[in-house]
């Protein structure tokens, strides 16, 4: 599968400039009823990854 990316990206040097510009970015959070962590992901621009991880 990761694969069909890289050749996806390869083919279209815009849309390679662009993904560059994304981070996916992994938070911990934690329940407040079990008390157990689980993990949230989400794929944020670059400009954005500290606003992410701010808000609760």
């Amino acid at each position: 599968m990761a694969k069909a990316a890289k050749t996806a990206i390869k083919k279209d040097p815009k849309s390679a400039a662009e993904a560059k510009n994304y981070s996916k970015v992994i938070k911990a959070v934690r329940s407040p009823k079990t008390g157990a962590y689980t993990f949230k992901e989400q794929m944020v621009h670059k400009d954005k990854v500290k606003d992410f991880l701010a808000q609760k």
